[in-house]
């Protein structure tokens, strides 16, 4: 498995020490407080692992990101650039064109071939050439060992096999940053470490930038740079994963990891 299926996108490079960072950002919906006066920030290509119990606010700062939701508050850039407070939707758009993002549910279109779920958007939003895109997808469906099933249909697949044309499409864009949220849990068991392996591989071979929210410990363990715990829309324990999963210090943390592990 190689880097060179997802080669760097000049017309973006990191150019921020921080490429992603939120500042005192708070969510709301309704009396629920989701996030509470965050601020945290994610190094150029650092992987780091969101956990926690579920409703801690994991998957909204996710979903900020991909701009699905905006924040009631506070700021969030992206390599130096505004995503909110937006400068209109042309930046938004701009911004946004340099985060990728894996579903929980795989969100492929069912009546497009492999190959097309993953060239209409290169073709579409970065105004590819049909055929760069197909290389594109040849490569990087090597890259997740599905090279052989590029005509398939999504229903013709597994589930594991349709989270891995995921993956390849998210990365089809060349992101600065790619989004991982919970990619494993609508999968059967049995397919959960086929998907986690290629995780791996793209996180050992690549300078991807990745934001990770997961149960599966032991694999935010072997690809965390960093691990942040939270609570209650709160970042209350962050470190290496030697640190947060053997010698965390706040109880909260004890707690939860003595439940998921």
């Amino acid at each position: 498995m190689s880097a060179d299926a997802i080669p760097a996108n000049p017309e973006n490079p990191v150019t921020a020490s921080e490429l992603i960072r939120f500042e005192n950002v708070t969510k709301r919906f309704g009396e629920n407080t989701v996030l509470d006066n965050l601020c945290f920030s994610v190094q150029p290509g650092k992987h780091v692992t969101l956990i926690g119990p579920s409703g801690s606010g994991k998957t909204t700062i996710l979903r900020l990101l991909m701009t699905l939701l905006k924040p009631d508050e506070g700021a969030i850039t992206v390599n130096g650039a505004k995503l909110f407070p937006s400068e209109g939707e042309k930046q938004l758009r701009e911004v946004r064109k340099n985060i990728g993002m894996v579903f929980q549910q795989f969100n492929l279109f069912p009546n497009m071939s492999v190959q097309r779920n993953i060239t209409e958007a290169p073709v579409r939003v970065l105004g590819m050439s049909k055929d760069e895109a197909a290389e594109r997808a040849k490569g990087l469906l090597d890259l997740v060992g599905l090279g052989d099933r590029a005509d398939a249909k999504p229903n013709q697949l597994s589930g594991g096999q349709q989270q891995r044309v995921a993956i390849a499409r998210a990365l089809a864009m060349r992101p600065q940053v790619l989004l991982l949220d919970e990619v494993t849990s609508a999968l059967d068991p049995e397919l959960v470490a086929g998907v986690l392996d290629v995780l791996r591989d793209i996180a050992r071979s690549t300078d991807i930038t990745m934001l990770c929210v997961t149960h599966e410990m032991n694999f935010a363990r072997d690809i965390s740079d960093d691990v942040l715990m939270f609570d209650s829309g709160k970042v209350i324990e962050s470190g290496s994963p030697e640190k947060i999963f053997s010698e965390p210090e706040h109880e909260r943390t004890r707690e939860f990891l003595s439940a998921v592990l």
